[in-house]
């Protein structure tokens, strides 16, 4: 019999580790003294640690390990499963790493521009939700991403020309999508996309989608890196909110979202007072 410190330096865990991996039924010990509580082991029991180790260096949970063990049919498959979670799990990272470093190399800041008048595309998007006080932005940007598809494609099969780029905004053009916009159920968003088209396109469009005249405007816009996310959002509101302007405000009924590939640029338009 192995103590379980000989067995700690033989198997490099740390006596923690072993207790740790005792109370959760991973490496049970081969004996406890009753008196002392002293653990023990057997030197067979050196593999069965070692492939703990194994397993655990990869990152896989205490909950696959011992399944892993338990079961040895289902390794191939559960070492499968958490690779693939691994790399979701490092493209979010790089991903953030990204952002992080796009942030603090060149802090966003807000700036004035203006907005020429044009020819919008516009259909509505189901903007999903987990409740009234939370809100899911991955799902979200998922439909959203898909309505931007889907139109683009209507709008090239009719003929017309996308001539900018994609932007969302809460679904408030009327009374119904309002009343709609403030349920748990939606829908949420309108998507609205620039275009360049003759009449013969227009009237060839889906009956879903809705032609609109986006009218010129001078707008305060701030661009935010990254997937969209609550904080982010806020973020770019407080930046327009607290941006000085001369006898202005910012109309934030018009707030609009532009979709670029790389982040979320938040623009609203300004008035002037008086």
């Amino acid at each position: 019999m192995l103590s379980i410190s000989d067995f700690s330096e033989m198997c490099c865990l740390s006596p923690q580790t072993l207790r740790f991996y005792h109370s959760e039924g991973l490496l049970v010990p081969a004996d406890v003294n009753e008196q002392t509580g002293y653990r023990s082991y057997t030197f067979a029991q050196v593999e069965q640690a070692m492939l703990i180790t194994v397993l655990r260096g990869t990152g896989m949970s205490v909950k696959f390990v011992r399944r892993a063990l338990d079961e040895p049919d289902t390794a191939a498959a559960l070492l499968e499963q958490h690779d693939r979670e691994v790399q979701r799990q490092r493209e979010a990272q790089d991903e953030a790493i990204s952002d992080a470093r796009e942030l603090f190399g060149s802090w966003p800041e807000a700036r004035v521009r203006h907005v020429p008048e044009m020819t919008v595309v516009s259909k509505l998007v189901p903007g999903p939700s987990a409740g009234r006080t939370q809100y899911d932005w991955e799902k979200a940007d998922a439909a959203l991403t898909a309505a931007v598809e889907e139109v683009v494609e209507a709008v090239e099969a009719c003929g017309a020309v996308v001539s900018g780029i994609p932007w969302r905004t809460w679904a408030g053009d009327t009374p119904e999508q309002k009343r709609q916009c403030l349920t748990a159920e939606g829908p949420h968003w309108l998507v609205k996309i620039p275009v360049t088209a003759d009449e013969e396109a227009i009237a060839a469009l889906p009956g879903d989608v809705e032609v609109q005249t986006f009218e010129a405007r001078d707008e305060l816009s701030i661009f935010i890196p990254g997937k969209s996310s609550m904080a982010k959002y806020a973020t770019a509101m407080s930046r327009l909110a607290t941006h000085p302007l001369d006898a202005a405000f910012i109309d934030f009924g018009g707030v609009r979202q532009l979709l670029h590939d790389d982040g979320v640029e938040t623009a609203a338009a300004i008035r002037e007072l008086g």
